[in-house]
């Protein structure tokens, strides 16, 4: 059964879920808005890639020594599986916790929203396809649907030569996440089969689409004018394939930049690019 939501607000959205009496979401660290009280409030380390979002069941709930062998061997391989989870999110810089939500004694209803002034979208995963999102993309999510981080590097990156780190949800249900600005959905299938975008622009993308970074003109008089006057510095994200993808309008870069030149400091000049002094 699909999640119950809605997305409420124009420039900064929040997403407000109905739980029905027993079921669970989950949400990054730092996302969460309200709740009703008779919704109970966990924080964890463990991802629903480790415990599938809800306490696993029959670990160690048989009887005898045989039991409780099994039990001690669970809960090592779970602790050890949590740790991994918790180094690959440290390294990706990513919340090192999730705040999971469950409904008692009737219907309960929580809020999220995401970070930045922007929209909001919830993905339907039905098990055949999984989604990747830029990082800080994720808000909540069923605890049927699995959170993991992707790590992508040069040999994806082609002549870009820069690595990216990706989330990846995978499993069934409905998984909602957040970006800057406005969204605006397309194929690259409908235009050729490649599109070449702002790094920062990328919200999501469907399993099946190739995600690369190349650089932005060769090592020539034209390349380095793109690179020190175009604003979009030595590389473009490049996607190409038959599938589903989010863009947004507003990159993080852009709204740091504005917000430096509204408080005077500025020192980029009009060109961008490579004379972007991005140190805070």
């Amino acid at each position: 059964m699909t999640l119950q939501q809605e997305i409420v607000g124009t420039a900064m959205q929040m997403a407000v879920v109905s739980l029905q009496p027993g079921r669970t979401v989950y949400c990054e660290a730092g996302k969460f808005l309200f709740k009703t009280a008779n919704v109970t409030m966990e924080t964890r380390l463990s991802g629903p890639s480790g415990s599938g979002g809800q306490p696993q069941a029959g670990a160690g709930g048989t009887g005898g020594a045989s039991g409780a062998g099994g039990g001690m061997g669970g809960m090592l391989r779970q602790a050890m599986g949590t740790a991994m989870q918790v180094g690959q999110r440290a390294l990706a810089g990513e919340s090192l916790a999730f705040q999971y939500f469950t409904s008692t004694g009737g219907e309960g209803t929580v809020g999220f929203a995401g970070v930045l002034p922007g929209e909001m979208r919830a993905l339907e995963l039905d098990g055949t396809r999984a989604w990747f999102a830029e990082k800080d993309a994720f808000v909540a999510a069923e605890s049927t649907v699995e959170f993991g981080i992707a790590f992508q590097g040069g040999k994806t990156g082609r002549s870009g030569g820069e690595g990216f780190v990706l989330e990846k949800f995978t499993g069934r249900g409905t998984v909602i996440i957040a970006g800057a600005g406005n969204f605006i959905d397309l194929n690259p299938a409908d235009f050729g089969g490649r599109v070449d975008v702002d790094t920062g622009c990328v919200v999501a993308f469907e399993e099946g689409i190739r995600y690369g970074v190349q650089r932005v003109g060769g090592l020539n008089r034209q390349g380095m004018m793109n690179a020190v006057f175009g604003g979009e510095g030595l590389s473009l994200a490049t996607l190409e394939g038959n599938g589903r993808v989010i863009l947004q309008s507003l990159t993080i870069e852009s709204l740091a930049n504005a917000l430096r030149k509204a408080q005077g400091g500025d020192k980029q000049g009009p060109t961008g690019g490579l004379f972007s002094t991005n140190a805070g």
